[in-house]
């Protein structure tokens, strides 16, 4: 498959993850992301020049899953009407938006497989398919900065809240070192993504 592709899916996704963080914020009563104008589906507001382009078609190209990260919609726990239950939901919206899309790149490969019989069709599919399993499936690790953290956030004392508040927006360098030295050298989960590829592909019939 072209690797275009997946940068045609990539971006969108990201964007669509962003603006799920932000508009659950606000449903929430934290309009931050909308006072900055970043409730917008316009790529340009969202897009990192490292995360979104630079870092995906590195992976790309050497053969990893597709991934990256756009500019996080700013949000504030302290706006939000009930920030201890509400923070999660929040966080989940993102990686719930890249389940969605990759049912939906699911559904394009039925469709191409059993009607329409289109590998143009089947390589859109799986190329948003993918794209987002592998969003979801690094979003959802319970790992500070990733969106699965909220699930550890949960249990942490609200005295100590602010100070791993202000770990969790500087723990993004640290989290790719990890990533880094897992590829090279640790081998943690090596096959975690692989395997789930697998199980997407073959619940195509």
């Amino acid at each position: 498959m072209s690797y275009w592709l997946y940068f045609v899916c990539l971006i969108p996704s990201v964007v669509l993850h962003e603006v799920a963080h932000g508009w659950v914020a606000n449903f929430f009563g934290d309009p931050t992301a909308k006072e900055q104008h970043r409730l917008t589906l316009n790529p340009l507001r969202h897009i990192d020049p490292f995360g979104t382009i630079i870092m995906p078609a590195l992976l790309i190209f050497s053969g990893l899953p597709a991934f990256g990260y756009a500019k996080p919609v700013p949000v504030n726990p302290g706006r939000m009407r009930n920030p201890r239950k509400q923070v999660l939901w929040m966080a989940l919206a993102g990686p719930a938006v890249n389940i969605v899309l990759s049912a939906v790149g699911f559904a394009i490969c039925e469709y191409a497989i059993h009607v329409s019989l289109s590998q143009g069709e089947f390589n859109v599919g799986e190329a948003l398919g993918l794209v987002n399993l592998v969003l979801a499936a690094f979003n959802l690790l319970p790992i500070p900065p990733l969106d699965g953290s909220a699930i550890i956030e949960r249990f942490i004392p609200m005295r100590h809240l602010p100070r791993y508040y202000h770990f969790r927006q500087r723990a993004l360098p640290f989290f790719f070192v990890f990533i880094i030295l897992d590829y090279s050298f640790l081998h943690i989960g090596t096959n975690f993504l692989p395997n789930l590829e697998n199980w997407w592909f073959n619940l195509l019939k």
